[in-house]
């Protein structure tokens, strides 16, 4: 039992080719965030997630993967299949961004308005949301966060193990900095 929860801290899943990562495959620090693009708390973080990774430019590595809370945010999960719907073309951080300084308008007609911002292929943008194409990674990064003990959004891991940020994202910060001077 207590390896379960012992577990339940650690990274279920390491990286792979299929997440969106920003920053050197060397880096020295490795930072993963649960996401939900409807979250406030998402939104607040990331701005301090880019100043972190300018801050630590070619020491931080970072990667997004969705963990959209349905219940609360019922455009959650389907803003994550739209992210997907543009990484198909190398566009996920452009919708990344385009969503979450776009927050109150997560529908699909504002989605379908982002994807034609980035000049996406509209019919193959179209299909793949009206079809769910991407639905199950959505669901697979859902089920890696959740045999990683992701309870709430955002969660943050730092080189694998989970990093409370429920009082604020200087401890983020403050960790990163610790994991920096002690490799």
């Amino acid at each position: 039992m207590a390896g379960d929860r012992h577990r339940a801290f650690e990274l279920a899943e390491p990286l792979s080719a299929a997440d969106h990562v920003l920053g050197p495959p060397d880096s020295r620090v490795t930072v993963i965030e649960y996401g939900d693009f409807e979250c406030p708390n998402c939104k607040q973080a990331a701005p301090a997630v880019k100043l972190l990774l300018a801050r630590h430019a070619g020491q931080v590595r970072f990667a997004y993967r969705h963990f959209p809370l349905e219940g609360v945010h019922p455009h959650a999960a389907q803003a994550a299949q739209a992210t997907e719907a543009a990484a198909a073309e190398n566009r996920f951080w452009e919708m990344h961004d385009l969503l979450f300084d776009n927050q109150p308008r997560l529908q699909l007609e504002d989605l379908r308005k982002y994807a034609a911002t980035l000049k996406l292929d509209l019919a193959h943008f179209d299909s793949a949301m009206q079809a769910g194409r991407y639905l199950p990674v959505v669901r697979k990064h859902m089920d890696t966060g959740e045999r990683s003990g992701v309870r709430s959004t955002p969660a943050f891991f730092i080189n694998n193990r989970i990093q409370d940020v429920s009082f604020g994202l200087g401890s983020l910060f403050d960790a990163i900095d610790a994991a920096l001077k002690s490799k």
